[in-house]
């Protein structure tokens, strides 16, 4: 049996005790060993823990997503390093579930809020006459963090999406953005970090960690997924320069803004589309070349071109830590 206890928005114990049965075999789920524990969103995911949330579901069938991604949030004590409710990682974690047939939500009531946020942005007007110079014709150059919401994160997001090749799409989960100007105040660069790869071997070898302790400490990684040097910049080392501050601040920026360190970053450069000069001379580590597989494929033909691994430790011992 399994009892859960629900606190209402005033604080007060819910007056019923909801009891339920978890049963091996659902008629509308599929099958999941008792002993077996599914890591979605970084957190372990056992049996009880979806008839946890199968229980809640039952309990209040006339409730939406939002309210069960943050009752449950509250029920895990599932917050970041600032206590803030990782509601958007819940809800990510519910839709996964659903995928697999675990459990059912209910109807969507509104539109989805991450295809409104993968919208195109409006196109910015912003200064694109040539810069070719040295770089140090440039400085001092500006580089902080991107507010959320500010012109400056529509500009960074229109950057990325007109002239980036991969474009740019919502930010799910912890992440940070960055925006070079020149001393004028023009825009240079754009750099995006996000979540780390679940999984990539050539990483995983370098650090030497166990699969417990990769799902314990993956949150203390950060992957540079996004950089981009507007094309009509061309000035020799910038790209360099700027990694090298970027890495200097970032574990302090990620501490203010998440209330955790990050010890180590990682990026994946496409070879021969990119050669990777600009990570080499800012410190970065080549490890190896992923297998190009991806997260959906059948786990037996690669489905992307292999890319070269790239990682900057931002601490002497980040490996001890990282496997410890």
């Amino acid at each position: 049996m399994v009892g859960w206890v629900l606190v209402g928005g005033d604080g007060r114990r819910a007056e019923r005790i909801f009891t339920f049965l978890w049963l091996q075999f659902s008629l509308w789920a599929t099958p999941w060993s008792v002993d077996r524990a599914l890591v979605i969103q970084g957190r372990a995911i056992r049996p009880e823990d979806v008839a946890q949330i199968r229980g809640w579901l039952h309990a209040h069938p006339d409730s939406n997503r939002t309210r069960l991604s943050r009752e449950l949030c509250r029920a895990w004590n599932w917050r970041n390093g600032v206590g803030q409710l990782k509601d958007m990682a819940c809800r990510n974690l519910l839709l996964k579930l659903e995928a697999r047939g675990q459990i059912r939500l209910p109807p969507r009531r509104t539109a989805s809020v991450n295809g409104l946020r993968n919208c195109q942005a409006p196109v910015w007007e912003h200064d694109q006459r040539v810069i070719a110079c040295p770089l140090q014709h440039l400085q001092p150059v500006w580089l902080a963090p991107v507010v959320e919401g500010s012109s400056e994160a529509w500009l960074f997001r229109w950057l990325l999406q007109r002239h980036h090749y991969l474009g740019q799409r919502n930010c799910v989960g912890e992440n940070l953005k960055y925006l070079a100007r020149d001393r004028s105040g023009r825009p240079l660069a754009c750099l995006l970090f996000g979540a780390a790869a679940w999984k990539a071997a050539a990483r995983d070898q370098w650090i030497g960690w166990t699969a417990r302790q990769r799902a314990t400490h993956l949150s203390w990684l950060a992957n540079n997924s996004r950089f981009l040097v507007l094309p009509w910049v061309r000035v020799p080392h910038l790209a360099s320069h700027l990694l090298g501050r970027v890495a200097a601040r970032l574990s302090a920026d990620w501490q203010q803004k998440y209330g955790h360190a990050i010890y180590l970053l990682e990026s994946f450069v496409e070879p021969p589309r990119f050669a990777g000069a600009c990570y080499r001379a800012a410190g970065w580590v080549p490890v190896g070349l992923t297998s190009g597989r991806t997260r959906n494929d059948d786990g037996r033909t690669p489905r992307v071109a292999r890319k070269a691994l790239y990682l900057k430790p931002l601490r002497a011992d980040a490996r001890r830590r990282l496997a410890a």
